[in-house]
């Protein structure tokens, strides 16, 4: 603590126990981005693999009814 300061020691000490409070709560807060980041990444790799399958299931479906067009087309 500093006592040669013309300033109350009480602000200064509130002060201080501010920084120590921020310097100590910003590793949390940094892991706490970290895993937002890491979550918000596998959701949209996820969103990305569902519309990829729905993409693929249309192809499939526009396939076989044209294959089923042909071979109808074949019976007759």
């Amino acid at each position: 603590m500093a006592d040669t300061t013309p300033v109350n020691s009480q602000i200064t000490d509130a002060v201080t126990q501010t920084n120590v409070k921020v310097v100590a709560e910003a590793p949390a807060q940094s892991l706490a981005v970290l895993y937002q980041m890491t979550t918000q990444a596998a959701g949209l790799s996820m969103q990305n693999a569902v519309q990829n399958q729905q993409s693929l299931n249309q192809i499939s479906n526009a396939s076989v009814a044209t294959a089923v067009r042909q071979i109808m087309k074949l019976a007759e």
